[in-house]
């Protein structure tokens, strides 16, 4: 089995992270998948964003929830690209007849946006792709609110130290998948003879190969042309 390389916030070492145009760079170098982020604007709409701030990678200050699409689309979000919505990456998704892995986190971990949950699922719903799409997040109330709505689609739970929590939702089958930081994977041997596991975010060439080696089903990168040359070399695709 070889392990999926997923392009973290899309091909953001060649392109501004979390862009359309990070996404279609994403999927012409021939990844596997492509982990992104969500968040609501104070008109309700869904955004693709990682930070719940707009200062770092943008030209103005301020929280996703307090501004309008309208005020969000006005801005640069790295080299003139725009920020984009949930719709416009999975019409990109589909417009490029994709069928890797789309991972979309739910950033609730800092701030719980009132119905995300609900909004996400019936906004994949009026769709019809053939990507595979994976819901994760580090707050579980998310989680277990999107198994309220979508009992099918796969659910993993994102996690720096509180792995305990992630076993008991698999446990309950809540989630299928782990995404733990790759650093926790690395110092302890809590999850040593499970492969349902991505990582993140892994970069080094020395933890791509561990990845590979210990066959996990996938990993999160910034670099996926790295990781898909890497992968050729230590598992021979």
């Amino acid at each position: 089995m070889l392990t999926k390389i997923i392009a973290h916030r899309g091909n953001n070492v060649l392109c501004p992270e979390n862009t359309l145009k990070a996404f279609q760079s994403a999927i012409d170098v021939g990844t596997d998948g492509i982990e992104t982020d969500v968040h609501l604007s104070k008109d309700h709409h869904l955004i693709i964003m990682h930070d719940e701030k707009v200062d770092r990678t943008t030209n103005r200050n301020g929280l996703i929830k307090d501004l309008t699409l309208n005020q969000l689309k006005k801005l640069d979000d790295g080299r003139g690209e725009k920020i984009p919505t949930l719709n416009e990456l999975i019409q990109l998704l589909i417009h490029n007849q994709f069928k890797g892995i789309l991972n979309l986190e739910l950033k609730t971990n800092k701030i719980e946006y009132p119905n995300i949950e609900k909004m996400v699922v019936e906004c994949f719903q009026k769709y019809h792709f053939e990507f595979h799409l994976v819901y994760s997040s580090f707050n579980a109330n998310s989680i277990y609110r999107i198994r309220k709505y979508d009992q099918k689609t796969e659910c993993a739970k994102l996690f720096s130290t509180n792995y305990r929590e992630a076993k008991q939702m698999n446990k309950e089958n809540v989630i299928e998948t782990y995404h733990p930081d790759i650093r926790l994977l690395k110092a302890h041997p809590i999850f040593d003879h499970q492969t349902n596991i991505r990582p993140w975010t892994v970069d080094a060439g020395k933890d791509m190969d561990f990845c590979f080696k210990k066959h996990y089903i996938g990993l999160i990168t910034n670099d996926p042309k790295k990781g898909l040359k890497r992968r050729k070399m230590t598992q021979g695709e």
